[in-house]
């Protein structure tokens, strides 16, 4: 990569943003239920539909999530949406957005950690397809392949997940009466294009929560809002083509609806009614029981309230497919995801350890090279196949 197109990143993006698009409503509603000490109609109410969303990974986990959870350790939840369920689109699709969440009682700090979905990988059990963007492997193995990438990747154990699609993002946000958010920058998105004219078009402002919306391609817009509804917001976290800084400007973005729907998840009332539930039983997978998110209510709760948002700074480049084609990839140094990791292991109370392989999974012999051409040239210790990472977990002594 060139010198200045480098340097042209680091400018761009030095201040932190985050992905955080459809994640953990459905485990936020719980934790207020519990913790609002509601009638047990309530919570029962939320135990069936919580019993509805639970799938099981069918692997086994890095370590003991029981124990964990039941002695009050600092957790770790990969959270992440399918680009699926809405504007049409049924497939199974790939993971749109990744973030690890990790959770500490005892300094009461909640660390959220964004994962660029481009990021290039050779996914565990797939490496001949390498190279692949860490979003597909959920395509290609679905939730437990998805986590052993990134366990694979960091070097950190994954203890739950959390899946959402994009449906259900816009109807959480209508059932708990809409969000407001101030727009980072000045933009114009449709719903039915994704580009900034056509029909179902939002314009939203820089520094205001303010928006219009039109179905006549912006020549009759209504009158300003500033409550986003479900669709608005769905817009507000789509547009990626016209925003300076592209995909990172959308992850910040995103955090802000998520932001959004946590403050309004503190009206638990909005939450109980029987559309809401619905909505979340056919709109959210995890593998946490009812019972791991009444204690985490009661052991982890306090956490919420210091929330340090974090993201892993890739490199662009591109690579061709096999028509020729080329496909964009974020490269991420060791010194990176190092640094990442050592955030994540001292969050989740662990010993230092050295980070996982550059590309999470052993990438093929007949692909070293290229492997190797890939990385940035002031990248340390990238080799692809590095397998000597310290994968202990026990606490270290400073948490």
């Amino acid at each position: 990569m060139a010198e200045n197109q480098t340097k042209s990143r680091t400018e761009r993006f030095k201040k932190p943003t985050h992905k955080l698009r459809n994640t953990i409503l459905a485990i936020i509603a719980v934790l207020a239920i519990t913790a609002g000490g509601f009638a047990w109609y309530a919570i029962n109410n939320a135990k069936s539909t919580i019993d509805k969303v639970y799938k099981s990974t069918g692997t086994k986990k890095a370590r003991n999530v029981s124990s964990v959870v039941s002695s009050g350790k600092p957790l770790s939840i990969l959270l992440f949406g399918t680009d699926t369920g809405e504007l049409g689109r049924t497939y199974k699709g790939r993971t749109d957005s990744m973030m690890l969440l990790l959770i500490n009682p005892k300094t009461e700090k909640t660390t959220m950690i964004s994962i660029p979905r481009d990021a290039m990988v050779a996914i565990p059990g797939y490496e001949d397809t390498f190279p692949q963007k860490i979003n597909a492997a959920y395509a290609y193995g679905s939730t437990s392949t998805a986590i052993k990438t990134v366990e694979a990747y960091l070097n950190i154990p994954v203890d739950f997940y959390a899946l959402v699609n994009m449906s259900g993002l816009e109807k959480m946000v209508t059932q708990v009466g809409g969000i407001s958010v101030k727009s980072p920058l000045d933009f114009t998105y449709s719903q039915d294009t994704a580009h900034d004219y056509g029909p179902n078009l939002y314009r939203f402002h820089k520094g205001s929560t303010g928006y219009e919306h039109s179905d006549d391609n912006g020549v009759t817009c209504s009158e300003t809002k500033h409550v986003m509804t479900g669709d608005a917001a769905l817009a507000f976290s789509r547009m990626r083509y016209d925003d300076p800084e592209g995909d990172y400007g959308r992850q910040k973005r995103q955090r802000l609806v998520l932001e959004g729907l946590i403050k309004k998840s503190a009206n638990v009332s909005s939450l109980l009614n029987n559309s809401f539930m619905t909505t979340l039983s056919k709109n959210v997978l995890t593998d946490l029981t009812f019972g791991d998110m009444t204690t985490i209510a009661s052991k982890y709760i306090k956490a919420k309230n210091n929330i340090v948002s974090e993201h892993i700074q890739g490199e662009g480049t591109s690579y061709p497919d096999s028509s020729g084609n080329a496909i964009s990839y974020e490269v991420v140094t060791q010194q990176e995801k190092q640094r990442v990791t050592n955030l994540a292991r001292k969050a989740l109370g662990l010993k230092a350890a050295t980070t996982g392989p550059a590309y999470a999974g052993e990438v093929p012999s007949t692909l070293q090279a290229v492997a190797a051409s890939l990385r940035p040239a002031d990248d340390e210790s990238s080799s692809s196949t590095d397998t000597s990472s310290d994968t202990s977990t026990e606490s270290s002594s400073d948490q």
